[in-house]
């Protein structure tokens, strides 16, 4: 009963049934102050403070606004002066999120990021590295638009971290989309939890996407990447996947679950990245709490989105995703696609 329940609510939009909930909370609270009023012209029966107040904090404060002002009920009380003050507060902040995850949260974004390294070979500088996962359900129309904008980005590599929607061969569609975007050097990538890895990797090879499966190879003289299998589908392994890079290469390592590397040694390493928080999916003002129950990651908000560390003090750059799964609304995580320009430093 309750996964039925769960279910119907992410099916319906839980962003739609939210706001559906707020309105209607508003309307409420507006109406008891009305009522109220009116009981108090008649000398009948009163609603009690109480639930008035109550109603004022729980996400009531625009119609409790509305009900002092219209009504003219409670206007000379202090305390109803006060919770109307906290409950707009309260109330602006739910709309705040929902405004968010309506506009912003629905456009992806191309964020620049400019990477230096002792380690990188000079010949190389201003190479350019592209990098996306948690495609999920995004559309083909949605793929096709940032393939486009990909195509004008000057690529010398692009890089897959995993994670397809299954259902309906979704796949497919996606990968296609990929396949178009031009590459100096080619588009390689690995598996995500989500992912049925044999069927995603046979379409990978006949558009000519390179799957990495414990698995590595030199992209030019002193850079190598390589990429491993999922930590949740699979037996992820590091050092064979890094074992043909020489000891004075740039390595790249690409993961889809970043606790790969609290959990195997990354000496040697100069890069890693990663996808699957998806930022927190559902993050108050940017703080990602949902992370904290620990189901996606066992490290908290360690790898939330953006740079961390590996347990060996390895740079970890864990992107928020360019798709959604399924109809979860993003909230104050962006989707975007991350493109590094490298450089010796």
């Amino acid at each position: 009963m309750l996964r039925a329940i769960v279910m119907f609510m992410i099916n319906f939009g839980l962003v739609e049934l939210f706001s559906i909930l707020f309105v209607a909370v508003n309307i409420f609270t507006f109406l008891l102050y009305l009522a109220d009023k009116r009981k108090a012209m008649r000398n009948k029966w009163r609603i009690s403070e109480n639930m008035l107040i109550l109603f004022t904090l729980v996400c009531g404060g625009i119609g409790a606004f509305l009900g002092m002002k219209l009504a003219r009920h409670k206007t000379r009380k202090p305390k109803f002066k006060i919770a109307v003050i906290l409950g707009l507060i309260i109330a602006f902040i739910p709309i705040i999120h929902i405004a968010h995850s309506l506009t912003f949260d629905r456009v992806i974004r191309f964020v620049e990021i400019p990477f230096y390294s002792a380690n990188w070979p000079s010949a190389l500088n201003g190479y350019r590295i592209a990098f996306m996962a948690d495609f999920h359900t995004i559309t083909e129309e949605e793929m096709q638009r940032v393939a486009a904008e990909l195509k004008q980005r000057d690529l010398d590599l692009l890089l897959l971290g995993g994670d397809f929607s299954m259902r309906n061969n979704h796949y497919q569609g996606t990968l296609r989309q990929i396949a178009q975007i031009s590459t100096t050097d080619g588009i390689f990538g690995v598996e995500g939890n989500h992912d049925d890895y044999r069927r995603v990797f046979a379409m990978k090879e006949q558009i000519e996407i390179v799957p990495l499966d414990n698995s590595g190879t030199h992209i030019r003289d002193s850079f190598f990447i390589g990429g491993v299998q999922d930590l949740w589908n699979r037996n992820p392994n590091v050092a064979n996947t890094i074992a043909s890079a020489n000891p004075d290469d740039f390595i790249l390592l690409i993961s889809h679950n970043p606790d790969v590397t609290m959990l195997q040694a990354t000496e040697g390493i100069d890069l890693i990245l990663s996808g699957h928080t998806h930022g927190g999916q559902i993050t108050f003002f940017g703080l990602p709490f949902y992370l904290l129950r620990r189901s996606i990651t066992d490290y908290g908000m360690h790898f939330s989105q953006g740079f961390a560390y590996s347990a060996d003090g390895v740079p970890v750059f864990v992107t928020s995703g360019v798709g959604v799964y399924y109809n979860l609304p993003r909230v104050f995580s962006r989707p975007e696609v991350v493109i590094f320009t490298m450089a010796a430093s």
